[in-house]
Protein backbone atom coordinates (compact mmCIF):
# COMPACT_ATOMS: atom_id res chain seq x y z
CA UNK A 1 0.00 0.00 0.00
CA UNK A 2 1.45 3.44 -0.88
CA UNK A 3 2.11 5.91 1.90
CA UNK A 4 -1.00 7.76 2.95
CA UNK A 5 -0.75 11.46 2.09
CA UNK A 6 -1.02 13.37 5.34
CA UNK A 7 -3.26 16.45 5.36
CA UNK A 8 -1.54 19.79 4.97
CA UNK A 9 -2.08 20.43 8.69
CA UNK A 10 -3.40 18.50 11.67
CA UNK A 11 -4.30 19.48 15.21
CA UNK A 12 -4.28 16.90 17.98
CA UNK A 13 -6.97 18.46 20.14
CA UNK A 14 -6.84 18.60 23.92
CA UNK A 15 -4.51 15.70 24.68
CA UNK A 16 -2.44 15.25 27.80
CA UNK A 17 0.98 16.03 26.31
CA UNK A 18 4.26 14.73 27.69
CA UNK A 19 6.31 17.40 25.94
CA UNK A 20 9.81 16.29 26.99
CA UNK A 21 10.79 19.94 26.55
CA UNK A 22 13.56 21.49 28.67
CA UNK A 23 11.15 21.91 31.60
CA UNK A 24 9.72 18.39 31.09
CA UNK A 25 6.19 19.82 31.14
CA UNK A 26 3.13 17.59 31.09
CA UNK A 27 0.12 19.67 30.07
CA UNK A 28 -3.29 19.64 28.42
CA UNK A 29 -2.66 21.14 25.02
CA UNK A 30 -3.32 21.23 21.30
CA UNK A 31 -0.46 20.10 19.08
CA UNK A 32 -0.43 21.43 15.53
CA UNK A 33 1.46 19.61 12.77
CA UNK A 34 2.20 20.89 9.28
CA UNK A 35 4.51 19.49 6.64
CA UNK A 36 5.49 16.64 8.93
CA UNK A 37 6.71 18.93 11.70
CA UNK A 38 5.24 20.33 14.89
CA UNK A 39 4.43 23.99 14.38
CA UNK A 40 2.72 24.85 17.67
CA UNK A 41 1.90 23.50 21.12
CA UNK A 42 -0.88 25.70 22.48
CA UNK A 43 -3.67 25.86 24.99
CA UNK A 44 -6.29 23.16 24.54
CA UNK A 45 -9.02 24.18 22.13
CA UNK A 46 -7.15 27.12 20.60
CA UNK A 47 -5.37 25.81 17.50
CA UNK A 48 -6.88 25.21 14.04
CA UNK A 49 -5.89 23.01 11.11
CA UNK A 50 -7.16 21.16 8.06
CA UNK A 51 -7.70 17.99 10.12
CA UNK A 52 -8.57 17.63 13.79
CA UNK A 53 -7.79 14.53 15.85
CA UNK A 54 -9.71 14.34 19.12
CA UNK A 55 -7.01 13.56 21.69
CA UNK A 56 -8.86 14.38 24.89
CA UNK A 57 -8.73 10.74 25.99
CA UNK A 58 -5.16 10.29 24.78
CA UNK A 59 -1.67 10.74 26.17
CA UNK A 60 0.68 12.23 23.56
CA UNK A 61 4.29 11.12 23.91
CA UNK A 62 7.32 11.59 21.62
CA UNK A 63 8.06 8.46 19.64
CA UNK A 64 10.54 6.14 21.34
CA UNK A 65 14.04 5.74 19.90
CA UNK A 66 15.48 2.21 20.11
CA UNK A 67 19.24 2.71 19.95
CA UNK A 68 20.41 -0.86 19.35
CA UNK A 69 18.68 -3.62 17.42
CA UNK A 70 19.20 -6.42 14.93
CA UNK A 71 15.66 -6.09 13.67
CA UNK A 72 15.85 -8.76 10.95
CA UNK A 73 16.25 -11.38 13.68
CA UNK A 74 12.57 -11.13 14.63
CA UNK A 75 11.73 -14.60 13.16
CA UNK A 76 14.47 -16.05 15.40
CA UNK A 77 12.68 -15.24 18.66
CA UNK A 78 13.07 -18.34 20.85
CA UNK A 79 15.67 -20.07 18.70
CA UNK A 80 18.52 -19.84 21.24
CA UNK A 81 16.94 -19.29 24.64
CA UNK A 82 18.51 -20.15 28.00
CA UNK A 83 22.08 -20.30 26.73
CA UNK A 84 25.14 -18.26 27.57
CA UNK A 85 26.48 -15.82 25.01
CA UNK A 86 28.90 -18.31 23.46
CA UNK A 87 26.15 -20.87 22.86
CA UNK A 88 23.78 -18.20 21.68
CA UNK A 89 26.29 -16.86 19.14
CA UNK A 90 27.11 -20.34 17.87
CA UNK A 91 23.45 -20.83 16.95
CA UNK A 92 23.08 -17.34 15.53
CA UNK A 93 26.15 -17.55 13.29
CA UNK A 94 24.90 -20.85 11.86
CA UNK A 95 21.45 -19.40 11.18
CA UNK A 96 22.86 -16.17 9.73
CA UNK A 97 24.63 -18.21 7.07
CA UNK A 98 21.23 -19.29 5.72
CA UNK A 99 19.69 -15.80 5.62
CA UNK A 100 18.61 -14.35 2.29
CA UNK A 101 17.40 -10.92 1.21
CA UNK A 102 13.87 -12.30 1.40
CA UNK A 103 14.20 -13.60 4.97
CA UNK A 104 15.95 -10.41 6.09
CA UNK A 105 13.22 -8.16 4.69
CA UNK A 106 10.44 -10.35 6.09
CA UNK A 107 12.11 -10.45 9.50
CA UNK A 108 12.73 -6.71 9.50
CA UNK A 109 9.09 -6.04 8.61
CA UNK A 110 7.98 -8.27 11.51
CA UNK A 111 10.27 -6.44 13.92
CA UNK A 112 9.28 -3.00 12.64
CA UNK A 113 5.62 -3.87 13.09
CA UNK A 114 6.30 -4.86 16.70
CA UNK A 115 8.18 -1.64 17.32
CA UNK A 116 5.55 0.61 15.77
CA UNK A 117 2.77 -1.09 17.70
CA UNK A 118 4.69 -0.46 20.94
CA UNK A 119 5.44 3.20 20.23
CA UNK A 120 8.93 3.14 18.68
CA UNK A 121 9.32 5.52 15.73
CA UNK A 122 13.12 5.35 15.21
CA UNK A 123 15.64 2.55 15.60
CA UNK A 124 19.39 2.08 15.25
CA UNK A 125 20.26 -1.23 13.62
CA UNK A 126 23.39 -3.35 13.15
CA UNK A 127 23.28 -6.13 10.57
CA UNK A 128 24.26 -7.06 7.05
CA UNK A 129 21.86 -7.15 4.10
CA UNK A 130 20.65 -3.73 5.25
CA UNK A 131 19.20 -2.96 1.81
CA UNK A 132 16.44 -5.42 2.68
CA UNK A 133 15.96 -3.77 6.07
CA UNK A 134 15.82 -0.36 4.38
CA UNK A 135 13.08 -1.60 2.06
CA UNK A 136 11.06 -2.74 5.08
CA UNK A 137 11.61 0.67 6.70
CA UNK A 138 10.24 2.47 3.68
CA UNK A 139 7.32 0.06 3.35
CA UNK A 140 6.10 0.55 6.92
CA UNK A 141 7.10 4.17 7.53
CA UNK A 142 9.37 3.99 10.59
CA UNK A 143 12.73 5.78 10.77
CA UNK A 144 15.70 3.44 10.36
CA UNK A 145 19.30 4.32 11.22
CA UNK A 146 20.86 1.32 9.55
CA UNK A 147 24.43 0.17 10.10
CA UNK A 148 25.94 -2.30 7.66
CA UNK A 149 27.95 -4.85 9.68
CA UNK A 150 31.68 -4.71 8.95
CA UNK A 151 34.15 -7.38 10.06
CA UNK A 152 37.25 -9.18 8.86
CA UNK A 153 36.75 -11.37 5.81
CA UNK A 154 37.64 -14.63 7.60
CA UNK A 155 34.79 -14.19 10.07
CA UNK A 156 31.95 -13.16 7.78
CA UNK A 157 29.12 -14.97 6.03
CA UNK A 158 28.63 -11.97 3.71
CA UNK A 159 29.31 -12.27 0.02
CA UNK A 160 32.07 -9.92 -1.04
CA UNK A 161 34.17 -7.67 1.17
CA UNK A 162 32.14 -6.33 4.13
CA UNK A 163 33.69 -2.86 4.05
CA UNK A 164 33.07 -2.56 0.31
CA UNK A 165 29.50 -3.71 0.91
CA UNK A 166 29.07 -1.00 3.53
CA UNK A 167 30.41 1.73 1.26
CA UNK A 168 28.05 0.66 -1.50
CA UNK A 169 25.12 0.65 0.92
CA UNK A 170 25.95 4.19 2.04
CA UNK A 171 25.86 5.37 -1.55
CA UNK A 172 22.59 3.66 -2.40
CA UNK A 173 20.59 5.01 0.55
CA UNK A 174 22.05 8.43 1.30
CA UNK A 175 19.47 11.22 1.36
CA UNK A 176 16.34 9.12 1.97
CA UNK A 177 13.83 10.71 4.37
CA UNK A 178 13.23 7.59 6.49
CA UNK A 179 16.58 5.79 6.06
CA UNK A 180 19.92 6.96 7.45
CA UNK A 181 22.75 4.61 6.37
CA UNK A 182 25.85 4.16 8.51
CA UNK A 183 28.78 1.81 9.14
CA UNK A 184 28.73 -0.84 11.88
CA UNK A 185 31.99 -2.57 12.90
CA UNK A 186 30.87 -5.77 14.62
CA UNK A 187 33.29 -5.71 17.56
CA UNK A 188 36.91 -6.08 18.65
CA UNK A 189 36.64 -9.88 18.51
CA UNK A 190 36.17 -9.96 14.70
CA UNK A 191 37.59 -6.61 13.51
CA UNK A 192 41.27 -5.87 12.95
CA UNK A 193 42.78 -2.40 13.26
CA UNK A 194 42.53 -1.96 9.48
CA UNK A 195 38.84 -2.84 9.55
CA UNK A 196 38.11 -0.36 12.36
CA UNK A 197 39.92 2.45 10.61
CA UNK A 198 38.38 1.61 7.25
CA UNK A 199 34.94 1.79 8.84
CA UNK A 200 35.80 5.14 10.41
CA UNK A 201 37.01 6.56 7.09
CA UNK A 202 33.98 5.29 5.17
CA UNK A 203 31.63 6.89 7.69
CA UNK A 204 33.49 10.20 7.61
CA UNK A 205 33.48 10.28 3.82
CA UNK A 206 29.71 9.73 3.77
CA UNK A 207 28.99 12.24 6.55
CA UNK A 208 27.55 9.59 8.84
CA UNK A 209 28.63 7.72 11.99
CA UNK A 210 29.71 4.28 13.24
CA UNK A 211 27.72 1.96 15.48
CA UNK A 212 29.44 -1.04 17.09
CA UNK A 213 29.39 -3.57 19.92
CA UNK A 214 31.60 -2.47 22.81
CA UNK A 215 32.72 -4.22 26.01
CA UNK A 216 29.64 -6.40 26.23
CA UNK A 217 31.35 -9.28 28.00
CA UNK A 218 34.27 -9.82 30.35
CA UNK A 219 35.61 -12.48 27.95
CA UNK A 220 35.69 -9.98 25.09
CA UNK A 221 37.67 -7.53 27.25
CA UNK A 222 40.14 -10.10 28.60
CA UNK A 223 40.83 -11.64 25.19
CA UNK A 224 41.64 -8.25 23.69
CA UNK A 225 43.89 -7.43 26.65
CA UNK A 226 45.77 -10.68 26.06
CA UNK A 227 46.10 -9.90 22.35
CA UNK A 228 47.00 -6.18 22.28
CA UNK A 229 47.69 -5.33 25.94
CA UNK A 230 44.75 -2.98 26.37
CA UNK A 231 41.01 -2.81 26.99
CA UNK A 232 38.61 -2.10 24.09
CA UNK A 233 37.97 1.62 24.66
CA UNK A 234 41.63 2.33 25.37
CA UNK A 235 42.74 0.38 22.29
CA UNK A 236 40.17 2.01 20.01
CA UNK A 237 41.37 5.41 21.17
CA UNK A 238 45.00 4.40 20.70
CA UNK A 239 44.46 3.38 17.07
CA UNK A 240 42.56 6.59 16.33
CA UNK A 241 39.11 5.13 15.80
CA UNK A 242 36.97 6.93 18.37
CA UNK A 243 35.23 10.12 17.30
CA UNK A 244 32.27 12.44 17.71
CA UNK A 245 28.83 10.92 17.32
CA UNK A 246 29.83 7.27 17.36
CA UNK A 247 27.58 4.88 19.29
CA UNK A 248 28.79 1.80 21.15
CA UNK A 249 26.27 -0.83 22.20
CA UNK A 250 26.25 -2.35 25.71
CA UNK A 251 29.28 -0.78 27.44
CA UNK A 252 28.95 -3.15 30.39
CA UNK A 253 32.60 -3.79 31.27
CA UNK A 254 34.00 -0.25 31.41
CA UNK A 255 36.54 1.27 33.78
CA UNK A 256 36.33 4.83 35.04
CA UNK A 257 39.18 5.79 32.72
CA UNK A 258 37.27 4.35 29.76
CA UNK A 259 34.15 6.28 30.78
CA UNK A 260 36.21 9.47 30.81
CA UNK A 261 37.64 8.60 27.39
CA UNK A 262 34.17 8.07 25.92
CA UNK A 263 33.09 11.44 27.31
CA UNK A 264 36.17 13.19 25.93
CA UNK A 265 35.75 11.59 22.51
CA UNK A 266 31.96 12.22 22.54
CA UNK A 267 31.10 8.58 21.99
CA UNK A 268 27.67 7.46 23.21
CA UNK A 269 26.43 4.19 24.68
CA UNK A 270 23.25 2.23 23.91
CA UNK A 271 22.28 0.50 27.16
CA UNK A 272 20.65 -2.92 26.57
CA UNK A 273 19.78 -4.29 30.01
CA UNK A 274 17.27 -7.01 29.08
CA UNK A 275 19.55 -8.71 26.57
CA UNK A 276 22.57 -8.58 28.87
CA UNK A 277 20.56 -10.00 31.76
CA UNK A 278 19.06 -12.82 29.70
CA UNK A 279 22.44 -13.85 28.25
CA UNK A 280 23.99 -13.70 31.73
CA UNK A 281 26.92 -11.63 30.51
CA UNK A 282 27.57 -10.47 34.08
CA UNK A 283 28.33 -6.96 35.22
CA UNK A 284 26.07 -3.93 35.21
CA UNK A 285 26.58 -1.10 32.73
CA UNK A 286 27.72 2.03 34.64
CA UNK A 287 24.85 4.11 33.32
CA UNK A 288 24.89 6.58 36.21
CA UNK A 289 28.63 7.19 35.87
CA UNK A 290 28.37 7.50 32.10
CA UNK A 291 25.69 10.15 32.41
CA UNK A 292 27.55 12.00 35.15
CA UNK A 293 30.60 12.14 32.88
CA UNK A 294 28.51 13.58 30.04
CA UNK A 295 28.40 10.48 27.85
CA UNK A 296 25.15 10.33 25.83
CA UNK A 297 23.19 7.21 26.82
CA UNK A 298 20.14 5.73 25.11
CA UNK A 299 18.19 2.51 25.52
CA UNK A 300 18.25 -0.42 23.13
CA UNK A 301 16.41 -3.70 23.05
CA UNK A 302 19.05 -5.64 21.11
CA UNK A 303 17.79 -8.60 19.06
CA UNK A 304 14.49 -10.45 19.35
CA UNK A 305 16.62 -13.57 19.65
CA UNK A 306 18.43 -12.34 22.77
CA UNK A 307 15.79 -10.14 24.38
CA UNK A 308 12.62 -11.71 22.92
CA UNK A 309 11.00 -8.26 22.94
CA UNK A 310 11.43 -5.03 21.00
CA UNK A 311 9.37 -3.01 23.45
CA UNK A 312 10.94 0.18 24.77
CA UNK A 313 8.33 0.23 27.53
CA UNK A 314 9.74 -3.02 28.85
CA UNK A 315 13.30 -1.76 28.41
CA UNK A 316 12.64 1.36 30.48
CA UNK A 317 11.15 -0.77 33.24
CA UNK A 318 14.07 -3.22 33.34
CA UNK A 319 16.72 -0.48 33.11
CA UNK A 320 15.28 1.34 36.09
CA UNK A 321 14.87 -1.69 38.31
CA UNK A 322 18.32 -3.04 37.45
CA UNK A 323 20.16 0.14 38.45
CA UNK A 324 18.09 0.64 41.62
CA UNK A 325 18.66 -2.90 42.79
CA UNK A 326 22.35 -3.03 41.89
CA UNK A 327 23.18 0.28 43.54
CA UNK A 328 20.96 -0.12 46.61
CA UNK A 329 19.48 3.23 45.64
CA UNK A 330 15.80 3.70 44.83
CA UNK A 331 16.57 7.12 43.35
CA UNK A 332 18.88 5.73 40.63
CA UNK A 333 17.42 6.30 37.15
CA UNK A 334 14.04 7.71 38.21
CA UNK A 335 11.03 7.54 35.90
CA UNK A 336 11.73 10.88 34.23
CA UNK A 337 15.30 9.86 33.45
CA UNK A 338 14.12 6.55 32.00
CA UNK A 339 11.73 8.36 29.68
CA UNK A 340 14.54 10.74 28.75
CA UNK A 341 16.74 7.79 27.75
CA UNK A 342 13.96 6.50 25.48
CA UNK A 343 13.27 9.88 23.85
CA UNK A 344 15.40 13.05 24.09
CA UNK A 345 18.60 11.26 25.12
CA UNK A 346 18.13 8.67 22.40
CA UNK A 347 17.80 11.52 19.91
CA UNK A 348 21.02 13.08 21.22
CA UNK A 349 22.78 9.73 20.94
CA UNK A 350 22.05 9.43 17.22
CA UNK A 351 22.81 13.07 16.50
CA UNK A 352 19.20 14.16 16.03
CA UNK A 353 18.56 16.19 19.20
CA UNK A 354 17.40 19.18 17.14
CA UNK A 355 14.93 17.07 15.21
CA UNK A 356 13.53 14.25 17.36
CA UNK A 357 12.73 13.25 20.92
CA UNK A 358 10.30 15.91 22.16
CA UNK A 359 6.99 17.55 21.31
CA UNK A 360 8.08 21.09 20.52
CA UNK A 361 7.73 23.47 17.56
CA UNK A 362 10.23 22.65 14.83
CA UNK A 363 10.60 18.99 15.75
CA UNK A 364 9.52 16.11 13.54
CA UNK A 365 5.96 15.05 14.33
CA UNK A 366 6.89 11.57 15.57
CA UNK A 367 4.08 11.02 18.06
CA UNK A 368 2.57 8.15 20.05
CA UNK A 369 -1.03 8.36 21.29
CA UNK A 370 -1.68 6.18 24.34
CA UNK A 371 -5.19 5.41 25.59
CA UNK A 372 -5.63 7.24 28.87
CA UNK A 373 -8.48 4.89 29.76
CA UNK A 374 -6.23 1.83 29.61
CA UNK A 375 -5.89 0.06 33.00
CA UNK A 376 -2.09 0.36 32.99
CA UNK A 377 -2.30 4.17 32.74
CA UNK A 378 -4.71 4.67 35.61
CA UNK A 379 -4.89 6.95 37.48
CA UNK A 380 -4.48 9.22 34.45
CA UNK A 381 -3.09 12.15 36.39
CA UNK A 382 -0.53 14.58 34.91
CA UNK A 383 1.80 14.06 37.85
CA UNK A 384 1.71 10.26 37.43
CA UNK A 385 1.80 9.54 33.69
CA UNK A 386 5.60 9.66 33.32
CA UNK A 387 5.86 7.09 36.10
CA UNK A 388 3.24 4.96 34.34
CA UNK A 389 5.23 5.04 31.09
CA UNK A 390 8.38 3.91 32.86
CA UNK A 391 6.93 1.30 35.19
CA UNK A 392 3.49 0.05 34.18
CA UNK A 393 2.25 0.97 30.70
CA UNK A 394 1.37 -1.92 28.41
CA UNK A 395 2.07 -1.97 24.70
CA UNK A 396 -1.67 -2.58 24.31
CA UNK A 397 -2.25 0.98 25.55
CA UNK A 398 -0.71 2.35 22.33
CA UNK A 399 -3.57 3.47 20.12
CA UNK A 400 -1.98 5.40 17.24
CA UNK A 401 1.49 6.27 16.01
CA UNK A 402 2.60 9.05 13.66
CA UNK A 403 5.95 9.46 11.91
CA UNK A 404 6.59 12.87 10.31
CA UNK A 405 2.90 13.58 10.81
CA UNK A 406 1.83 10.49 8.86
CA UNK A 407 -0.29 7.88 10.64
CA UNK A 408 1.50 4.53 10.58
CA UNK A 409 -0.67 2.93 13.31
CA UNK A 410 -4.34 3.73 13.86
CA UNK A 411 -6.53 2.09 16.50
CA UNK A 412 -3.80 -0.56 16.94
CA UNK A 413 -3.77 -1.44 13.25
CA UNK A 414 -0.81 -0.91 10.94
CA UNK A 415 -1.76 1.60 8.26
CA UNK A 416 0.53 0.80 5.35
CA UNK A 417 0.36 -3.00 5.35
CA UNK A 418 -1.83 -5.46 7.27
CA UNK A 419 -0.16 -7.46 10.01
CA UNK A 420 -1.52 -10.74 8.65
CA UNK A 421 0.47 -10.28 5.41
CA UNK A 422 3.63 -9.44 7.35
CA UNK A 423 3.08 -12.37 9.70
CA UNK A 424 2.71 -14.85 6.86
CA UNK A 425 5.97 -13.70 5.27
CA UNK A 426 7.76 -13.84 8.63
CA UNK A 427 6.52 -17.40 9.23
CA UNK A 428 7.90 -18.44 5.84
CA UNK A 429 11.22 -16.85 6.79
CA UNK A 430 11.20 -18.74 10.10
CA UNK A 431 10.51 -22.03 8.28
CA UNK A 432 13.63 -21.43 6.19
CA UNK A 433 15.87 -20.26 9.05
CA UNK A 434 14.86 -22.73 11.77
CA UNK A 435 15.01 -26.05 9.92
CA UNK A 436 17.12 -28.05 9.70
CA UNK A 437 19.42 -26.87 12.46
Amino acid sequence: MPAERPPRSTVFRGGLVVTQDAARRVRRADVRVEGGRITDVGEAGTLRAEETVDAQRRLLVPGFINTHTHVANAPLRGIADDRDLAGFLETMFAVDARATDETIEAGAAQGIAEMLLSGTTSFLDLYYGEDAVARAVERLGIRGFLGWAVLDAQFTTQRGVPLDNARAFLGRWKGRPRVTPLVAPQGVYVCSEDTWLGARDAARAAGTFCHFHLSETRKEVHELEAKVGDRPVNWLERIGFLGDGMVGAHGVWLTRREVETLARRRVGIAHCPSSNLKLATGGIAPVVELREAGVPVGLGTDSSASNNSLSMLREMHVAGLLQKHHRWDATALPAQTLLDLATVEGARLIGRADDLGSIEPGKQADLVLFRLDHPTLAPARPEAVVSHLAYSASEEAVDSVYVAGEPVVRARELVREPWERLRAAAERAADHLWAPR
